[in-house]
């Protein structure tokens, strides 16, 4: 077994097999050479244009195969690929580049980057020459951003290298396996899952955008046996007729994996109810990834509410003053790396840190007596009303369970009694489900103080499609 680059990796699997489907896309499907030839024309292009090692190209490409066209030519020269959504407004845009500071900008035009150099979608590089580059391993494999709960951008940039190691080649595919992938590429979740399958040798189906019913198509399909879900996706999915959820083939199916949001109690009990739990399969941890959970369903039966406890790293309950707390009480959640190397380092911000090496996402939690970590809300997120906790998401989960509820945020508004009220942001008809029905129907399942004082009716998506709400702008917007 050896360790090589992720570009060398690519041509490795293309020598072995390479008329197997690599990467599909829509319409758009590249078998594993025509991944690596496309890739290294790229490469040239990029080297052409002065990509040099360990410089950051931003790519700003919608999902498709081109993404991975392009993350693949970053790693083939030895840059290092830092994804962004393709639908940024150009001021967001230009914040991220001003961090990154990228050499090349693809998927954009130059008239956005302030005379940065870009290559728009669809570009076709000049190159010609399909062999590969001189090999080079990225020192980075990836630099995605996050908005942070101020709502600054900043860079994550991943502690390991563009290398691949046959030894261990991950949990998330193999040679004949087959991700569907719904989830927004630039997003640290799919990418992660998408190009270990990817590197794996598994074939890689990614939807354009997610849809519930194309969700199950492309499992059926394709006879995946490995899915990605964000608990909203997981609600959309469930949400369906029973004779349309039901007329799909999901047998092939080994491994649902979900993450990125809190999963409500009901919504886990009914996918274990519906698909067995040996199948499910739950990780919590950060992008800076310190340290991550995984919980399986039949553990999670048995520690209901649970996201598991560490597979990497270890963590630490503490309270306001930095004192570790007993089992079972409620505090913020700090996570120290158990490896020598950094995971990760940010540009353009600081990490909150103690000493001993620990490190805090800004998350509350408890552990039980057998170790298994249960969340609360992010401490930025919880509203104090009347001098009383009340966790976001705990009162949405709530509010998830009526039929007509598409989606939901929950947050604090100022109160000059209480401090602040529980406001809640829905995403249904109210001439479906009026304001009264919903707080009754609330009201039935917490207790009184949790129920929202106030109801506010949008047909607007409040998640997107990576399951992720920045409960810090839906407060500014409102003056909070």
């Amino acid at each position: 077994m050896a360790k090589m680059s992720y570009g060398r990796r690519l041509t490795q699997l293309a020598e072995l097999d390479p008329e197997r489907p690599a990467v599909t896309c829509g319409e758009s499907t590249l078998t594993r050479l025509q991944l690596e030839e496309r890739a290294n024309r790229l490469a040239h292009d990029f080297l052409e244009r002065g990509v040099e090692f360990g410089d950051m190209v931003t790519i700003a490409l919608p999902n498709s195969t081109d993404w991975y066209v392009a993350m693949a030519a970053c790693w083939k020269v030895g840059a290092i690929p830092q994804p962004v959504s393709a639908k940024l407004p150009a001021r967001e845009l230009q914040a991220i580049l001003e961090l990154a500071d990228p050499r090349l900008v693809v998927g954009v035009s130059e008239d956005v980057t302030d005379g940065r150099p870009a290559t728009p979608i669809g570009y076709e590089p000049q190159s010609t020459d399909t062999t590969p580059p001189p090999d080079a391993i990225s020192p980075a494999w990836k630099a995605p951003t996050s908005g942070g709960s101020t709502g600054r951008p900043k860079l994550i940039v991943s502690g390991d290298p563009a290398q691949f190691d046959e030894a261990t080649p991950g949990v998330f595919g193999s040679p004949t396996g087959c991700m569907v992938m719904p989830g927004p590429l630039y997003h640290n979740g799919p990418l992660i899952w998408s190009v270990s399958a990817l590197l794996a040798g598994s074939h890689v189906v990614v939807l354009e955008r997610f849809d519930a019913e194309e969700t199950l198509a492309a499992i059926d399909t394709y006879q995946a046996d490995i899915v990605y879900l964000v608990p909203t996706m997981m609600k959309r999915i469930w949400r369906l007729p029973d004779e349309t959820r039901l007329g799909f083939d999901l047998s092939s199916l080994r491994q649902i994996w979900h993450l990125a949001e809190p999963c409500p109690d009901w919504l886990k009990q009914a996918w274990i109810d519906w698909l067995g739990p040996e199948r499910i399969f739950e990780l919590y941890g950060g992008t800076e990834g310190q340290a991550a959970t995984i919980i399986t369903g039949n553990d999670w039966l048995a520690h209901r509410g649970s996201v598991g406890k560490p597979a990497e790293g270890t963590i630490m309950i503490c309270d306001a003053d930095g004192n570790e707390v007993p089992t079972g009480e409620m505090g913020e959640v700090w996570m120290r790396s158990l490896r020598e190397k950094p995971t990760y380092r940010y540009v353009g911000a600081q990490a909150r840190t103690r000493e001993g090496g620990w490190e805090s996402l800004g998350d509350n939690g408890r552990l039980d007596a057998d170790g298994f970590l249960y969340l609360g809300d992010r401490m930025s997120d919880m509203i104090l009303s009347g001098g009383t906790n009340i966790y976001p998401a705990e009162v949405e989960a709530a509010i998830l369970e009526h039929p007509d509820v598409t989606s939901c945020a929950v947050i604090g508004l100022p109160d000059a009694d209480l401090g602040n009220t529980v406001h809640a942001i829905v995403e249904a008809d109210e001439a479906v489900l009026p304001r009264e029905a919903l707080v009754e129907f609330v009201g039935e399942r917490l207790a009184r103080y949790k129920v929202p004082r106030s109801v506010e009716y949008t047909d607007e998506p409040i998640r997107d499609d990576a399951g992720k709400v920045r409960r810090a702008a839906l407060r500014a917007e409102r003056g909070a």
